[in-house]
């Protein structure tokens, strides 16, 4: 997500309506998610790294392969969705011999690529840090403290 962040021009909005917390109540999450459905990513292709996050994609592609061939996620719509999203978006960025001196028309179709991966991976984000408050709280602990929409969050306890 932290990668993603990188590419928005309105990043900084977004991360204000997720900076979880462990006061964070059932309404909470439920007025972060109705901002997340409602949210529109403003992604310039030409903002971040390109090159960074089609390595960190390829590098993460036996792993989110193994993910597909779970049954159990892939009753998850929403997941296979955003798996599907990040796959067509490594493939897109792996496909090109660089990634510098794009058309303008290239960067806008990338962007529009990043932006649906970014936005399942956000609505996905929120609904696991659910799941960990009301099922995991040793795990929610460790996940609020390293947000990666924080750019305060720290491992540390303090």
């Amino acid at each position: 997500m932290r990668d993603f962040a990188g590419f928005s021009n309105n990043s900084t909005k977004i991360s204000e309506h997720l900076i979880v917390t462990n006061e964070w109540s059932e309404k909470h999450f439920r007025t972060a998610m109705d901002f997340v459905n409602g949210v529109d990513p403003v992604i310039d292709a030409q903002k971040g790294n390109l090159r960074v996050l089609r390595d960190f994609l390829f590098e993460k592609r036996f792993f989110m392969l193994s993910l597909l061939e779970n049954p159990n996620l892939l009753e998850h719509d929403s997941f296979t969705d955003l798996l599907l999203a990040v796959f067509h978006l490594s493939e897109e960025l792996v496909a090109r011999d660089t990634l510098e001196e794009l058309p303008p028309s290239d960067y806008e179709h990338l962007a529009g690529d990043m932006k649906r991966a970014y936005t399942l991976l956000i609505r996905e984000w929120l609904a696991y840090m659910k799941h960990l408050k009301d099922d995991y709280p040793y795990l929610f602990s460790l996940v609020i403290r390293t947000n990666p929409l924080d750019a305060n969050a720290s491992p540390v306890v303090t």
